[in-house]
């Protein structure tokens, strides 16, 4: 390939708009061009490293032995009623009318147009278990569109599903696209884990996501120096904390005239921030209720959403927290409330001797605090907070808190979108059986952005060699006025592509200053320079894209390393 017949722009400009360093790279480099809000155009450049992905998740899915088709992008309504989420997926969901009026949706992800062609193909439990997967552009109607191809609204993704029998079935295809999904992100080059998550909107009895770490990733992962134990934030688990104390304090009524957050008390007490608890005031199912964690604690609204009567809570209004408590927030608390109030402590605060609560009265908190004494026990002790940096595991060893960039996600669906749409085969036994499922997808194109925020330097990209646009970068000085430079970065190239190596010769006659900080912008891994200079001493100048300086390699020396 010679870049003079290539289409390149890069800029030397720091795009305004772009928040994060991988938008910032991506439009420099020219990659990407936006065309609408969350919509782009991929420039030659930007699609050859994306098609380096589709490359190895098809080659790993083909080798899972999953089997690829292509569904269609535009899918009817009727088929997203029969599962009931025409209404309940929200505003995501883009919706559009042909002509004769039938109503359509532009695919934010494929369960019902799946599961559809599943009840007409699949008959019988010798055609299973299948697991059909399609690599294909989704929208979803972000409400705020950002950081590039990382939150776009049209986006490339492999989506597949798998088909049992029974759950046991499902679990060894679930293991195996785990498995599946390591290889990936190993062939890749990219430092990555995988965690326990939630199931969100997709649905389903179990879930892991893949991360691949970077300091800007949107995710906080928790996971233990004592095990391969890791999760999302929103289901880690810390160890459960020991027997309560024996209470040492009466309690007593303190003036806090205007401290009315937790660090405030405890700073205004002298006492450690775990020795404060937050009530925070819902209303779920069963009514009112104060939902209780340490003051250096906060609410995991997911573990919280489990709780029995808390799935639809909602924050409680001030004037429900006047009604019940009689104080402003800040000063709240579960010592006698005006009215009946359910009680959920997390497993922290149930533990905790001695605590500071609002004394519902605003300007003061009540010290020394006790259950069983001066408050009954909870009506529930529940796991509902966030973890933190330092907990204790239940392995033992210690929870450490990282960033991710979410670009794969495993899901056990079960039977929910079988059930709701009639997807059934024939048994051993020729009775109908409504078949389970499972759900694995892949961000395609959010992964070329988060391989960008994980390798990156003041220069620009520095790609993984698998994800490289090229792996090498022939870059000759004055070869329009030195025959010799021109006819042995020509002879280089000619090798290097006999060999099978991707390579680049950059032809376009730039100055040695523009041609280098181009190379190093698009993050090509290997560099060499072809020079009248080292021609005369026999060598070629080599530099690897990570590397601090350069190397003069003779030829033979040179091929053997871009070749090896």
């Amino acid at each position: 390939m010679r870049l003079s017949r290539f289409h390149l722009h890069t800029s030397r400009e720091t795009p305004a708009d772009a928040e994060i360093v991988s938008h910032r790279l991506m439009l420099r480099a020219g990659m990407i061009r936006k065309l609408a809000a969350g919509i782009y155009t991929w420039s030659p450049l930007g699609l050859r490293v994306l098609r380096k992905v589709e490359a190895i998740v098809r080659e790993e899915m083909n080798a899972a032995g999953a089997i690829e088709l292509l569904m269609p992008s535009i899918q009817p309504q009727e088929l997203w009623e029969e599962t009931g989420r025409w209404e309940r997926f929200g505003g995501q969901l883009l919706k559009i009318r042909d002509r004769k009026d039938a109503g359509y949706c532009y695919g934010p992800t494929h369960e019902e147009v799946i599961t559809d062609f599943a009840r007409q193909e699949l008959k019988s439990y010798r055609q299973l278990p299948v697991n059909f997967y399609q690599i294909q552009t989704k929208f979803r109607d972000e409400i705020r569109p950002r950081f590039g191809v990382m939150r776009a609204r049209e986006f490339l993704m492999k989506d597949a599903y798998s088909f049992h029998l029974d759950d046991e079935d499902l679990v060894r295809e679930y293991e195996n696209m785990k498995a599946a999904y390591s290889r990936i992100f190993t062939r890749l080059g990219l430092e990555f884990r995988a965690v326990q998550a939630d199931s969100g909107a997709i649905g389903g009895d179990a879930s892991q996501e893949f991360h691949v770490l970077a300091d800007s990733g949107e995710d906080a992962l928790a996971f233990s120096t004592g095990s391969d134990y890791a999760a999302n934030v929103e289901t880690a688990v810390a160890a459960p904390p020991g027997p309560r104390p024996t209470p040492g304090e009466a309690m007593r009524r303190v003036e806090t005239p205007t401290q009315r957050t937790c660090e405030e008390v405890a700073a205004l007490l002298g006492l450690p921030l775990a020795r404060t608890v937050k009530s925070v005031a819902m209303v779920g199912e069963d009514g009112f209720t104060l939902v209780l964690v340490r003051g250096d604690h906060s609410v995991n609204e997911i573990k919280l959403g489990r709780v029995a009567g808390m799935a639809r809570a909602r924050p409680a209004s001030e004037e429900e927290i006047r009604e019940h408590l009689g104080a402003s927030p800040g000063f709240l608390g579960p010592v006698a409330p005006r009215r009946p109030v359910r009680i959920i402590a997390d497993r922290e605060v149930a533990a905790l001797a001695d605590f500071v609560v609002g004394a519902n009265a605003d300007g003061y908190h009540l010290a020394g605090v006790n259950f069983g004494r001066d408050l009954p026990e909870p009506d529930l002790v529940a796991d509902v907070r966030n973890v933190v940096d330092g907990d204790r595991a239940l392995d033992g060893g210690t929870l450490r808190l990282v960033r991710g960039i979410e670009v794969g996600h495993v899901f056990q669906l079960g039977r929910k979108y079988a059930e709701a749409m009639g997807a059934t085969v024939l048994d051993e036994q020729g009775q109908s059986r409504v078949m389970t499922m499972g759900c694995y997808g892949i961000g395609v194109s959010r992964i070329v952005a988060a391989a960008i925020e994980q390798n990156h330097d003041e220069r620009g990209i520095v790609w993984p060699e698998p994800m490289a646009p090229w792996k090498v970068a022939i870059c000759p000085i004055n070869p329009k006025g030195d025959e010799r430079v021109r006819d042995a970065a020509e002879a280089l190239l000619a090798d290097l592509e006999r060999a099978g190596v991707e390579c680049v010769l950059d032809d376009r006659g730039l100055r040695p200053g523009p041609m280098f900080a181009d190379i190093e912008l698009i993050g090509i891994p290997h560099r060499v320079v072809v020079s009248e200079r080292g021609l005369a001493a026999g060598t070629f100048e080599y530099r690897h894209r990570r590397a601090a300086e350069a190397e003069q390699l003779d030829r033979e020396a040179l091929l053997a390393r871009l070749t090896g």
